[in-house]
């Protein structure tokens, strides 16, 4: 098979013999694909090289043979964007999960089009988080995982005042006691799950209330090997000075 021409983001890049890349992308009209990109690493291909960086847009040309497509040409369609703050790092989480949820070969152009969105919305710093939580449910929504949030599990209106825990199957599930060892940090407020369901920003609390939520639900699909970058969020926000500086948007 052949793409022509398929315009495409670059989710990873890794080194591949001396010269070579391994490169994931998520095309616009074929999904998520392998590329192996020959001899890019050379000093007569750093267009092509720089091309093939994460977050990249770029318009390429490939032949599909077996597992992976080889490719044919790359050109960059525009200069990414610049990352504020702890924007490095979302890209990082977003891309990995990505990576982690869309299976190859599956178009998925609903994907394409949030991950461009999210991709324009990187500059606004403060709303990082709120724009992540958004991403998680729509990226829910288009991988077949998604459930209505404004109703809980048994179909009951969900409680403003209540907390509730997602769960992968049946949606909302109202919190009535607390378990011995849980986190509350993993239920969110109905409040927050509202606001969701309705794409209106909540307030500071209640959007916090929601990062453990969707991390719970996500852990579900992930499975038992959770996200490097979850990992590397937690790091981080150990180091950080004040407590409401510390990279939570992902973590």
């Amino acid at each position: 098979m052949r793409y022509d021409a398929e315009p495409a983001y670059i989710l990873h890049a890794r080194a591949w013999r001396e010269t070579s890349l391994l490169v994931d992308v998520l095309t616009q009209s074929h999904g998520r694909l392998g590329l192996l990109a020959r001899g890019v690493r050379g000093p007569r291909r750093q267009a092509q090289f720089a091309a093939l960086q994460p977050l990249q847009h770029v318009r390429l040309t490939a032949v599909q043979r077996g597992e992976l497509a080889n490719l044919v040409s790359v050109e960059a369609l525009d200069a990414p964007p610049p990352l504020p703050g702890h924007a490095a790092l979302a890209v990082f989480y977003v891309n990995e999960l990505l990576l982690r949820l869309a299976p190859r070969q599956d178009p998925h152009p609903e994907l394409y089009a949030l991950y461009g969105q999210l991709r324009a919305q990187l500059h606004d710093a403060p709303a990082l988080a709120w724009n992540l939580r958004r991403f998680e449910r729509d990226l829910l929504e288009a991988l077949g995982f998604g459930f209505d949030l404004a109703h809980d599990g048994d179909g009951a209106p969900i409680d403003p005042g209540a907390r509730y825990r997602l769960d992968a199957e049946h949606g909302p599930r109202r919190v009535l006691g607390e378990r011995v060892g849980e986190s509350r940090a993993r239920y969110a407020t109905g409040s927050a799950l509202l606001a969701l369901a309705g794409d209106r920003r909540p307030d500071a609390p209640d959007l916090d209330s929601l990062r453990g939520a969707m991390r719970d639900v996500l852990s579900q699909h992930l499975g038992p090997r959770g996200l490097k970058s979850w990992q590397l969020a937690g790091e981080l926000g150990r180091f950080s000075r004040p407590a409401d500086q510390a990279p939570d948007s992902v973590s």
